[in-house]
């Protein structure tokens, strides 16, 4: 029997000539800079900040845009990761497999692309340079069909969800009419107990500022350890700081230890995946009870195709998903379609970025985000825009 997916795409298609891949451009952009993660600048061999340079391919500091183009006058477009490495493996491999073919048959295409870079990704760049991939064909797939992405993947659950702001500036959130915030906490456990103090002091400040009713969490770019997780989630719940979970506090890769960290917190929630990748790696955490919330980030995780994949893995274990940078036009796509995805996390809200980012922010209003509403991905993107980043 033919999905939903399947039979809309053939509904629109009609008697249309099979539609076909001709060409597929990639290039890198900066949504934030790459100083956001600190300097190159490092004082010894054992200084700590040699561990917290994450470089210009990783994040929104190594951002790519993908273009997709068809011979029926089609054009996807997808937001991926990597920079320039993930540019590369684009023009060197994976555009092997995309010219000629059929771009609706996009899941079937990720399995391709996903197989055939097996043997060198699986997770990191070539997943980040799949992703941007993947939203594009499923921009086409909507637009083919004149329809909404997120209506070829289940139809929207509901018109709007809530947003958090991530930011340290609180009182700007509470202005935009956020009613979650996250902080990123900066001392971890090289900083003794004078970083103890200060995470809770800052806290403290922070819930009095949102008031008692809001949701706060904490992010801490996997900087701590499990003995310094567990003592701080004991000493902000003795302070009385309410958090409804603690994200990344340890490196992705150390599953027993997240698995721990579910088991043995007491004031809060923990949530991971935000590094994670494919449907695979989503599914190893599940089942190791590694994680309280699930937060694929789809132009990098996987794209569209993993997004949805999690979701029903999540939804089988009642586990909230939270994609990372919800509010952009793609993670959009996924929350308003999954009644497992309670939240959306700020994207290009009240940030300094430039003129794509603008482009990839989803309607916000008053503590909300709504999905576009166009076809596709429900953005259009102006020629001097293209041009400017050589697409």
């Amino acid at each position: 029997m033919l999905s939903r997916r399947a039979l809309l795409m053939q509904a629109a298609a009609g008697n249309k000539p099979r539609l076909k891949v001709t060409s597929i451009k990639a290039a890198p952009f900066r949504l934030l800079p790459e100083s956001r993660f600190g300097a190159r600048n490092f004082q010894s061999d054992s200084d700590p900040a040699r561990s917290r340079w994450f470089g210009p391919f990783s994040q929104l500091a190594g951002s790519i845009l993908v273009r997709i183009d068809t011979d029926q006058g089609l054009t996807g477009f997808g937001m991926g990761g990597g920079g320039t490495a993930a540019v590369h493996i684009i023009d060197h491999h994976l555009k092997d497999l995309l010219i000629g073919v059929n771009p609706l048959n996009v899941e079937m295409i990720w399995d391709q692309m996903f197989a055939s870079t097996s043997f060198y990704g699986r997770k990191g760049v070539a997943i980040m340079a799949m992703s941007g991939i993947d939203l594009a064909l499923w921009d086409i797939a909507g637009k083919h069909a004149g329809l909404p992405a997120h209506r070829l993947i289940g139809g929207a659950a509901r018109d709007r969800v809530p947003a958090y702001f991530t930011g340290p500036n609180v009182e700007l959130g509470l202005k935009l009419g956020f009613r979650a915030f996250k902080l990123t906490v900066n001392p971890g456990p090289e900083d003794g107990d004078a970083g103890k103090k200060k995470i809770v002091e800052t806290l403290t400040a922070a819930r009095r500022s949102v008031g008692p009713e809001a949701l706060l969490m904490i992010d801490c770019l996997c900087r701590w350890s499990v003995p310094y997780t567990l003592e701080m989630d004991k000493r902000i719940a003795d302070a009385n700081v309410k958090l409804h979970f603690i994200e990344e506090p340890i490196l992705p890769d150390d599953l027993a230890g997240y698995e721990k960290l579910c088991r043995e917190v007491r004031g809060t929630k923990i949530a991971s995946g935000e590094h994670e990748y494919t449907h695979y790696g989503f599914d190893l955490l599940l089942r190791q009870n590694a994680a309280h919330f699930l937060q694929p980030d789809l132009t990098w995780s996987g794209g569209l195709t993993t997004g949805k994949r999690v979701a029903a893995l999540a939804a089988a274990r009642s586990v909230p998903v939270i994609p990372h940078r919800g509010g952009s036009v793609y993670g959009m796509q996924l929350i308003i379609s999954s009644a497992i995805c309670p939240m959306a996390e700020s994207f290009g809200t009240s940030e300094p970025g430039n003129e794509l980012m603008e482009l990839l922010t989803s309607p916000f209003e008053s503590g909300y985000y709504r999905a576009p509403s166009g076809r596709g991905m429900g953005v259009e993107f102006p020629a001097e825009v293209l041009r400017k980043h050589g697409l």
